[in-house]
């Protein structure tokens, strides 16, 4: 009994063993995340911008990792797991305009977040001449909207032809308690390309109502095809079906958006239909309309574009040396 608990006990051992190495090996393939966010080094937090495109270098042990951050700031650098917890980290953070960072620390779960320092040139731009003042800065972009137009109404009837007090002896269709022989009639109707209806209703208007039952609702929630289904276990009834008629018409719809300003920056978002977006702003007097175009190029700024997981726009734009904000 004894020989068999020490095979068995052998067996469980080699098993454990055996999922032991096979985990581990994935987990050292898959490998460990170092990740965090590259940021403007400022005392106001509203105005610790992401910084795009920082070259981000980590050496671990004999291994060097590279990659940039994106428009969020975010960066993203895999580690071998073997490496994961035994081994130190040296990150070193480059960006024009910045002065580097270095740090080195332990390979552990965290999210590091950089703040980096603007150098002398950056951090107070020098201009040429005198500067142009932005006022009333505003964000004009259109979206596809449609108009509904009522084209008109519908009155349509139809009728459910049967013969009362029959039985129904199983032979379906019946009344809802099975005893009479029932009929089912209904009526679809259809709009057509480009219209719908809407606030359709049906209702009995002639023959022994009390005993029909619409048996199928297809025409409350309208659209461009409704459709009714009825049971009458009595005399022929009539129904009357009534809609709108209405018809969409495709418009561009013309809104706009106001930019959060902090300093010499500001931001703004717009939805994921917005098309064509211009900035439009009072530059020492003069009203002018810039095109935001995909190149995000503008006289007076440097844009950069985020789109989100939703599909939504963040732009961030920073004033050029010649300009300030009033």
């Amino acid at each position: 009994m004894w020989k068999k608990a020490v095979i068995w006990g052998a067996a469980v051992l080699v098993i454990v063993i055996a999922l032991i190495l096979i985990i581990r090996n994935r987990l050292q393939k898959s490998g460990a995340v170092i990740q965090g966010a590259v940021l403007m080094q400022d005392a106001d937090p509203r105005r610790q911008l992401p910084i795009p495109g920082v070259d981000v270098t980590a050496e671990v042990g004999e291994l060097t990792m590279q990659n940039k951050s994106d428009a969020s700031g975010l960066f993203r650098l895999t580690v071998p797991r073997a490496l994961w917890r035994s081994e130190s980290a040296d990150l070193r953070f480059r960006h024009s305009g910045y002065q580097p960072v270095y740090i080195t620390q332990p390979l552990t779960d965290q999210i590091y977040v950089i703040r980096m320092v603007a150098d002398a040139a950056k951090a107070i731009p020098e201009s040429s001449g005198p500067e142009a003042t932005l006022k009333d800065v505003r964000v004009r972009y259109a979206t596809k909207a449609t108009t509904p137009i009522n084209v008109g109404n519908i009155a349509k009837t139809f009728e459910v032809m049967n013969v009362g007090d029959v039985p129904c002896n199983g032979a379906s269709p019946c009344s809802p308690d099975a005893k009479w022989k029932a009929a089912i009639g209904g009526l679809t109707l259809d709009a057509g390309e480009g219209h719908e209806y809407r606030n359709a209703r049906v209702s009995c208007i002639a023959g022994p109502c009390p005993f029909a039952k619409i048996e199928s609702d297809q025409f409350s929630g309208g659209g461009r095809v409704i459709k009714v289904s009825v049971r009458n276990w009595s005399d022929t009834v009539t129904f009357l079906v009534e809609a709108e008629v209405i018809q969409t018409i495709p418009s561009d719809s013309i809104r706009n958006a106001y930019p959060i300003i902090f300093g010499r920056e500001m931001s703004f978002t717009l939805p994921p239909a917005a098309q064509g977006p211009s900035i439009e702003a009072d530059i020492n007097g003069d009203e002018i309309v810039f095109p935001l175009g995909p190149a995000l190029t503008l006289p007076w700024a440097h844009c950069n574009l985020q789109v989100g997981t939703d599909q939504t726009k963040l732009y961030r734009c920073e004033l050029k040396p010649e300009y300030r904000f009033q």
